[in-house]
């Protein structure tokens, strides 16, 4: 599959029903969606009286000699030759039943994908080339992906209700697939066959339209309409797109565009106030990716009269990617997130210019493009207009992004040089969406490098979304820097907060302290507390003092987390380093006890592809009160 037409978060597509229920808006009863008297008909009267064109038509000669051009499109010719001399990869039976049989994901998602891929890159190939040696090869694998038994992905098939077809629903791919079919039809038009624009209209409707018309008319189990996380986002997206694209009557494309407009908003609810996301970083370029996809073309095809990221409520969410990252390049991998994700740049570039903001796109990072539909639409035009009454955007550079209402804190230094010193804060609850039981836990930068990592997500299996989730030392507690509390690790649920007693941001330091006992179900336990102190001085410094008092002597540990090598220095005392940057750490423990230092691996699939290091410290002999205080520097 190649890199440039995956949707984006494609590498961390899609949570698994389990995890998707956890993240639905509580509901006694189904939200159907009735448009009010005269609103389809007003809607309609302002669309075109033909559906949404996703991009220049092939036709369109000028259009596609400069897209041939792009940086990004110009090896789509080359890529998808390569492709032809490739028999299409089969997805047998025995290879859907995969997941169900092992719970392994990876199998059946590669070549489902890298069927699925071959849409965009021949349809854009033909585009460009214009010749017709990719027209059959694209009617081909059309024809095979409309012989499937189910579009939906066999990790969301749980009881396997639509491979055997006892039922028709809808998931995230089968709604990017349809977005996919319907942008080829669009652009390529009369170039492919009839029976082939026939088949393509039939399959979407009886796998698509039927089911999403039932479900918003509270016949059929509403999931995701209901959701506030990314599975909202991204199939409305889907499902609205092709619908836009494909359906001739104006008043029924306006329906649609209505009932995006209505069930979105289940979506932007999954944000804090202040635009945090809890599925984290790459989960933003996903989930809001596809909703700006989404309000971009519900503007185009209504004409401006509806813009769903002039809604109030998007302007923040809008604003966390300029928000996230610590340094340039590192952003925090709290929750279910990729070590490596970041603000995807060409989604960065297009809220920027909706917002009216300052952004440069770093030379080469359009490589990384959004998705075919993206694309597409790009290479149409019609810039969107700036939005007006938003709020301020974000200034760059600031010293700190504080998400008051998710208690998440982000410290950076001064000037940022090659050996200054960042930190991420994450206080939050173990509830949130892709949860890790991780309350307290932080990040350290030095550089670029995050040497003391939050250690992100596991490769996704059956188990990653089921009851024995926390069974998993990367997504449980002992994966994070975060205590042990005589010997137990944090517990599940939102009841486990952090909930902050002192916040002070200066100029020379900023200072952020939680209470997390109510992470803990251990007996002894009576008060813990975790106070930061960030210290701009120098090339930076962070501090970290957990308070604790318990009924009777108890054992207690923190742990700091790296993918790099460490050994100690001292009594109290370690280094620990990774690709060229390193901390100093010093601890102190109370007064007649010892440090205890040990280590071992964290024995999970991390999605990271390194191998990563817990480093625990412990007091020795067990206390009942006192307080453990480690301080962290930048090494040379």
């Amino acid at each position: 599959m190649n890199g440039c037409f995956l949707f984006w978060g494609r590498k961390v597509l899609s949570v698994a029903m389990p995890m998707l229920m956890a993240g639905l808006i509580a509901a006694l009863a189904a939200d159907v969606f009735e448009p009010e008297a005269g609103e389809l008909d007003k809607l309609a009267a302002k669309m075109d009286s033909r559906p949404l064109a996703m991009g220049p038509s092939i036709t369109n000669r000028a259009a596609w000699e400069l897209a041939a051009a792009r940086p990004d499109l110009r090896d789509i010719v080359g890529q998808a030759e390569q492709q032809l001399k490739t028999p299409i990869p089969e997805m047998t039976d025995d290879l859907y039943l995969d997941y169900s049989k092992s719970g392994n994901r990876r199998r059946g998602e590669l070549v489902l994908f890298g069927r699925r891929s071959r849409i965009s890159l021949f349809t854009l190939a033909e585009c460009i080339e214009n010749r017709g040696r990719f027209l059959p090869a694209l009617e081909e694998i059309i024809a095979s992906i409309c012989k499937e038994r189910t579009w939906v992905m066999p990790a969301h098939d749980g009881d396997l209700g639509n491979f055997l077809g006892r039922t028709v629903t809808i998931d995230l791919a089968v709604a990017m697939l349809a977005w996919d079919l319907a942008t080829a039809d669009s652009l390529l038009g009369d170039k492919l066959s009839p029976q082939t624009r026939t088949l393509i209209r039939q399959e979407i409707d009886r796998r698509v339209f039927v089911p999403y018309r039932r479900m918003a008319a509270g016949q059929q189990d509403q999931y995701w309409l209901l959701s506030n996380n990314n599975w909202n986002a991204v199939c409305l997206a889907g499902v609205t797109g092709a619908a836009l694209t494909l359906i001739d009557s104006p008043k029924e494309r306006a329906w649609y565009a209505l009932a995006a407009a209505h069930y979105s908003r289940n979506f932007l609810s999954g944000f804090t106030s202040d635009g945090y996301c809890s599925e984290g970083v790459g989960y933003w370029n996903y989930g809001f990716g596809h909703y700006a996809a989404l309000a971009e073309t519900v503007r185009r095809a209504t004409r401006d009269a509806l813009d769903l990221l002039a809604l109030p409520e998007a302007a923040r969410p809008a604003a966390y990617g300029a928000q996230i990252e610590i340094v340039p390049g590192v952003c925090p991998a709290f929750a279910d997130c990729d070590v490596n994700a970041r603000p995807d740049p060409h989604l960065m570039a297009y809220l920027a210019r909706r917002f009216g903001a300052p952004f440069t796109i770093e030379p080469g990072l359009l490589q990384t493009r959004a998705g075919f539909y993206w694309t597409a639409l790009e290479l149409a035009g019609d810039p969107a207009p700036v939005i007006k009454d938003r709020e301020p955007w974000p200034e760059p550079g600031a010293p700190r992004t504080w998400f008051k209402d998710a208690t998440v804190l982000i410290c950076r230094p001064r000037t940022f040089t090659e050996n200054s010193l960042a930190v991420a804060i994450h206080g939050g609850h173990n509830a949130e969406h892709h949860n890790h039981n991780d309350v307290g836990t932080f990040m350290v930068v030095v550089g670029n490098v995050p040497v003391l990592p939050d250690i992100g997500a596991e490769v996704y299996t059956r188990r990653t979304f089921s009851a024995q989730r926390y069974e998993s030392r990367a997504l449980n507690s002992y994966g994070h820097a975060v205590p042990v509390i005589g010997g137990r690790l944090q517990k599940t649920g939102q009841s486990a907060r952090a909930v902050v007693m002192e916040s002070r941001f200066e100029d020379a330091e900023d200072v952020i302290s939680f209470d997390i006992r109510s992470a803990y179900d251990a007996p002894t336990l009576q008060r813990l507390e975790r106070k930061f102190v960030y210290s701009r001085a120098n090339r930076g410094t962070l501090k970290v003092t957990d308070r604790f008092v318990f009924s009777e002597p108890t054992t207690f540990e923190t742990a700091l987390l790296t993918f790099g090598r460490w050994y100690k220095i001292g009594p109290a005392a370690l280094r620990v380093a990774d690709n060229g940057k390193a901390v100093r750490v010093i601890v102190d423990t109370p007064p007649g006890t010892l440090l205890d230092v040990a280590s071992d691996d964290i024995q999970e699939d991390l999605a990271a592809r390194r191998k990563a290091t817990r480093i625990a410290l412990r007091i020795d002999p067990p206390v009942q009160a006192g307080e453990m205080r480690i301080e962290i520097v930048p090494d040379p």
